[in-house]
């Protein structure tokens, strides 16, 4: 028995006129009788009464009606959803991102994407570089936003923004009345920066920023990215940071932009290969909408 069979019996059930259930399929009456007296004889029961001008169901053909609409209705929504999630409407995406993302343009991002693909499950998880570089390899995340640089050739990575560098200082800094800075003019200073594991190539770019201003920054303390700004309010030091921590409004703070406006990226991460189609959905409205700011954008 074929699923055809099924759906042809069906029709002549609803109908009942060979006539017009041929017509209804789209094909001719004479190959519908037969397909219907074969499945009679696969079932060894008749499912039409044909001994009155007018057929009619059998009552093995009646209980057969009932238990085949509910095969049709499971199959067609099988397919359905099958070709949803062929689409990237349904199925699952886990999202990485830094600390300082949260105020700087994700929640824009996850609103619209939640809008477009209201059927897919969306998890975001809050991880430093290394943690969503581990977990996207081990399939545990789909995509992260990393800031770069970044070369793995087991991964696929795609700019999503650029931003530039600003100098973090405390209010009563004084050099918190001046702009832009150069940063030679830092060498003296203490710093606060995130540990390296967090974010090696972003730690090494800024390093490398500095030593190419002819010093190597004096760290005092370490912290996460959003912790610094508290260092910095408390007056442990200074640093580098983008642009976009001023987003996170903390008091006591205040950003100065930098001589040359070195920038830094922002980076969208996913296995290199990866087929699914709801990660696809989901890059497919970072690229559209963007990863935006209010303002800073350069």
């Amino acid at each position: 028995m074929e699923l055809r069979h099924l759906r042809y019996f069906v029709t002549v059930a609803d109908e009942l006129h060979f006539g017009r259930a041929a017509a209804r399929l789209g094909i001719a009456q004479p190959p519908l009788s037969r397909q219907i007296q074969n499945l009679e004889a696969e079932l060894g029961f008749p499912l039409f009464d044909r001994s009155r001008r007018r057929i009619e169901l059998s009552s093995a053909g009646a209980v057969l009606l009932s238990h085949a609409r509910a095969v049709l209705e499971s199959v067609d929504t099988a397919v359905r959803e099958a070709r949803r999630t062929h689409a990237g409407e349904r199925g699952r995406v886990a999202v990485g991102y830094p600390s300082s993302l949260a105020y700087t343009g994700l929640v824009g991002l996850l609103r619209a994407f939640r809008a477009e693909f209201p059927d897919v499950e969306l998890t975001v998880r809050e991880l430093s570089l290394a943690e969503q570089i581990e977990a996207i390899k081990s399939g545990a995340l789909d995509v992260g936003f990393v800031r770069g640089p970044l070369s793995d050739k087991a991964l696929t990575a795609e700019c999503v923004r650029r931003e530039p560098l600003v100098v973090g200082l405390p209010a009563d800094h004084p050099l918190a009345g001046i702009g832009p800075l150069r940063l030679e003019t830092l060498s003296s200073e203490p710093f606060v920066f995130f540990p390296r594991p967090r974010a090696p190539a972003f730690f090494d770019l800024l390093i490398a920023l500095c030593q190419r201003a002819g010093f190597t920054p004096r760290i005092l303390q370490e912290a996460p990215q959003v912790d610094v700004l508290s260092l910095i309010a408390a007056g442990f030091g200074i640093s580098i940071l983008p642009a976009s921590v001023r987003e996170i409004r903390r008091g006591n703070v205040v950003f100065r932009p930098l001589v040359g406006a070195p920038t830094t990226e922002l980076l969208l991460v996913w296995r290199a290969g990866d087929t699914s189609p709801s990660r696809q959905a989901f890059v497919a409205v970072v690229r559209r909408v963007g990863v935006r700011l209010e303002a800073y954008e350069s």
